[in-house]
């Protein structure tokens, strides 16, 4: 951002009518860096500060205090601090409690009670009389919690006078002389309207005060008016550069700084504008401020705009003891717990027993949905599940456990929770993704993507519904659109490495090699530590002809399987991929490994048992090869591959066939082997076809009996030999 000017000369920041007509916030700005002690309210103007000194939970922003003698007064009203922070310095002997202050009571009461109509009506009427900029701040905040954003922007950008004039009336409601101050007028362009001798009297609260502006700036958000709310915020944060704020800068009263929520408001709003990058440095700059921001954390950990290693680094460097000293390690430990878990495993643990020992957090919600996120990353469903069920009600939780509910043993439970979820809160972006998952289970791609699609226009930023909305097309053999709707989330999701894996493993699919090249090596520089991920690369290793690489990657996907404690089935397919790669270097022993490994797993692995025949066969050990084979045709009776192999082992084993035992064990390669075979086959096929038209001669000439039987005998015994050489 360019060097903040100079403030005017002038007492007060509005040099002109034209200056009224920007909404931006450099004139508040100016005001603040000035630091000019004639201002109005210069405590207002302070980004450092928290909207603590207005919460309902104090007085009426114009409080009294009690007079000698008189009732004890509400709980709510024994406070005087206000968001314009105006002392009030009257002497207790003077002053009363009157109408105006008992209608400040009602309207903070009414708050409380979320009798926000009351609230208004009361508050209205305050304004009326008072026209005090205080009064109407929380006003335009009733108009706010009522969602009525329009009525509050107006409010919030009319003319004020800067001193409040007197109240119509004595302190027991008794009329008083009428006050002769020209009403100001309202609108857009009400500063427009206002005199020029009274420009110096009148500003707009978004001018007056940080809090109105960024109370403002909601409203603006809030009806979609996203250039106003731009303008009302600023491109960037616009005390930045002031040398009055930043991360070292402590906050006054305890509470959360301004400029924080202004900066995730402003994050917030690139994210609607689709301008990522700078939503992210926004969420950012908003935790750097103040680390107590948690809807800054969640945006950029919550909604993946992170690599896995920047929000480890960035977590783990800010400003906590120079915050927060007396909870610095607290919240230090509740942001590290919330990160993803494919790295720093150990840092993880010690994490988690810390909250749970030190702070007596074992129950707590977000402790628990640390551990089921840990438990995730390392594939234990049944075990994920049997944590999310002690505390689904929580967000996350309930997006983790209908997510796992269809691996627990018992798969109904995702029916049951979908209609639990969605009975309870219909409203909500999981429940509706519950859904989705449950006919996800079922098989019904379509209903499935229906749900998923809704999942996504009630929440832009749930990510997991545009991962499961792009499985439906890649279970349906769409894969084009399945790369597409990958490809939309990886541009949403940033900082996660899943959508760029799921595009590399479509793109194998549909053998466009060098993409899926591009999309995995992206996806592993952003995470190399996803086993999933590694296996993948080893495939299109292996596609490559790459064998010795990718038997190395498959090993190190398993090794961290190991270091995850996964579940043994979800890796039987790498087991696989292992013994196919040593196979085709020749390592028959170490396949043959493998492939036991994956039989140990699910002993009913077609493949497997297909592979483990291939490796006897190819180590001379046909009659342990032809039980595979047949093992293999028992579970996938149509499979053309085995079938061709079992042929082969049988007319090898033959005591009349000249293939059995040629040569040493291991002694021939695979692809010397498969050419020797496809060359018996095609001799066998000519000789079938010369005996067929034999026969056919032989049966025109009236022959009295056939003498084929000897000569096939010996025509197969030449052919396979003259097939073998």
């Amino acid at each position: 951002m360019p060097h903040l000017p100079s403030p005017s000369g002038r007492h007060h920041p509005r040099a002109s009518i034209n200056s009224s007509f920007s909404f931006g916030p450099q004139s508040l700005v100016n005001s603040f860096v000035g630091a000019n002690p004639s201002y109005p309210h210069p405590l207002a103007l302070d980004p450092n500060r928290s909207v603590l000194p207005s919460s309902p939970l104090r007085s009426s922003p114009r409080a009294h205090r009690r007079t000698r003698g008189s009732l004890g007064r509400h709980p709510l009203a024994n406070d005087n601090t206000d968001v314009f922070q105006d002392s009030g310095e009257e002497e207790e002997d003077d002053i009363e409690w009157g109408m105006v202050d008992r209608m400040r009571l009602w309207r903070h009461d009414a708050l409380m009670q979320h009798l926000y109509d009351t609230a208004a009506f009361w508050g209205d009427k305050i304004v009326s009389w008072t026209n005090d900029p205080n009064d109407a701040f929380w006003l335009a905040q009733t108009y706010f919690m009522t969602h009525r954003y329009s009525r509050a922007e107006r409010l919030l950008t009319r003319p004020f006078p800067t001193k409040p004039p007197a109240v119509p009336f004595d302190l027991k409601g008794k009329a008083r002389e009428p006050d002769i101050t020209p009403r100001l007028p309202v609108g857009p362009a009400a500063m427009a309207d206002v005199a020029a001798e009274q420009q110096d009297g009148v500003s707009r609260l978004v001018d007056m005060s940080v809090v109105c502006r960024y109370l403002a700036a909601q409203c603006l958000v809030r009806q979609g008016k996203w250039a106003e709310a731009t303008e009302m915020l600023g491109e960037a944060n616009p005390f930045r550069n002031s040398g009055r704020s930043g991360p070292a800068v402590p906050n006054t009263d305890g509470g959360i700084k301004v400029e924080a929520s202004m900066c995730n408001l402003r994050g917030l709003l690139m994210l609607k504008l689709n301008r990522g990058e700078q939503a992210k440095l926004c969420f950012m700059e908003a935790l750097a401020l103040d680390v107590k921001c948690y809807d800054a954390f969640e945006q950029l950990v919550g909604g993946e705009m992170m690599t896995l290693e920047e929000e480890w680094d960035f977590v783990r460097s800010l400003a906590y003891k120079e915050q927060t000293p007396e909870d610095a390690e607290f919240v230090r430990l509740m942001y590290t717990s919330r990160l993803r878990k494919y790295k720093h495993a150990e840092e993880h643990a010690l994490t988690r027993r810390r909250l749970v020992e030190e702070f007596g957090l074992s129950d707590n919600p977000d402790v628990l949905f640390s551990f089921a996120d840990a438990l995730y990353a390392q594939f234990r469903w049944s075990d994920c599940y049997a944590i999310t069920s002690r505390s689904n009600t929580h967000a996350n939780d309930a997006s983790a456990h209908c997510v796992h509910a269809p691996f627990a043993p018992f798969t109904f439970k995702a029916f049951i929770l979908a209609h639990e979820l969605v009975d309870r809160e219909p409203e909500s972006a999981t429940s509706w993704y519950a859904v989705g998952v449950w006919y996800l289970t079922q098989k019904k791609w379509s209903d499935a993507r229906t749900y998923f699609s809704k999942t996504s226009l009630m929440d832009p930023r749930f990510g997991p519904a545009w991962i499961a909305f792009a499985h439906t097309f890649a279970f349906e053999g769409e894969h084009d659109h399945a790369v597409t709707a990958y490809s939309t989330c990886a541009r949403m999701f940033t900082g996660s490495h899943l959508p760029l894996m799921f595009v590399g493993m479509e793109h194998i699919v549909l053998s466009n090699y060098g993409q899926a090249d591009e999309a995995l090596n992206a996806a592993n520089a952003m995470c190399d530590g996803d086993p999933l991920l590694i296996n993948e690369r080893g495939v299109m290793a292996f596609n490559h002809g790459k064998y010795t690489e990718a038997a190395e990657m498959f090993r190190s996907a398993l090794e961290l399987a190991k270091v995850t404690q996964a579940s043994q089935a979800s890796w039987a397919t790498t087991w696989l991929n292992l013994g196919t790669s040593l196979r085709k270097l020749g390592d028959l022993e170490e396949a043959r490994k493998a492939y036991i490994k994956v039989l140990e797993i699910d002993s009913r692995s077609a493949a497997a048992l297909g592979f483990l025949g291939l490796v006897y066969h190819l180590m001379d050990r046909l009659d342990d090869a032809i039980i595979k084979y047949h093992e293999a045709l028992s579970i996938t009776p149509l499979n053309a591959h085995v079938l061709e192999l079992l042929n082969f082992a049988l007319e090898a084993s033959a005591d009349a066939g000249p293939l059995a035992r040629i040569g040493a064990a291991g002694s021939r390669s695979d692809e010397e082997w498969t050419t020797q075979m496809r060359a018996h086959a095609a001799r066998e096929a000519q000789l079938k076809a010369a005996r067929t038209k034999d026969r056919e001669k032989e049966r025109a000439a009236g022959a009295s009996r056939a003498m084929f039987g000897g000569v096939q005998e010996g025509e197969v015994g030449m052919g396979m030999g003259m097939a073998l050489g």
